[in-house]
């Protein structure tokens, strides 16, 4: 994968975050915290957790010291949508600033996690977005189960949207 294809699905998994958030952003507190029983958590915690792993998984492959990248976020201290979307911008401009300073070279490189995990680093950066995209849609599930549809968050919808069109 190039570069350019990399910071196009990063846009793309920002777009969406964003169409989540500003959908959640219309529900009411307790709504942003009732469980549900299909995904078996609540709205918060399944977005808490799709931070948490973009956070990591950053960390991680910038080889930040492991006590950073083991850390797990705590649900409870977002207590609501904006202190979420909050850390999520400045989540996406580290990640947005360290992605641009990947060239085609260094994508291609294994990353050399452990033993166990020898992939080019562009495999964990498409497994991040694909991730983030299998938690989205648990987020969309449950915004649409609350009468709050966040609309087609596709990918070519992204692509309509981004040339204008959308």
């Amino acid at each position: 994968m190039r570069q350019r294809e990399l910071a196009t699905l990063f846009d793309f998994n920002y777009w969406a975050h964003r169409r989540i958030l500003t959908t959640a952003a219309r529900l009411t507190d307790p709504q942003f915290t009732l469980r549900s029983v299909i995904v078996g958590r609540d709205l918060r915690a399944t977005l808490v957790h799709t931070l948490d792993v973009e956070c990591s998984w950053r960390l991680r492959l910038q080889r930040r010291p492991e006590e950073e990248w083991r850390k797990t976020l705590a649900i409870a201290d977002y207590r609501n949508v904006a202190a979420l979307a909050d850390h999520w911008k400045r989540d996406e401009a580290e990640m947005r600033a360290w992605v641009a300073t990947l060239d085609d070279t260094t994508l291609a490189r294994s990353a050399d996690l452990d033993p166990r995990e020898q992939y080019p680093v562009w495999y964990y950066l498409v497994h991040l977005v694909t991730h983030s995209q299998q938690h989205r849609s648990e987020a969309a599930q449950l915004l649409t189960q609350l009468g709050q549809s966040p609309g087609d968050l596709d990918f070519l919808e992204y692509a309509d949207w981004a040339r204008g069109s959308g």
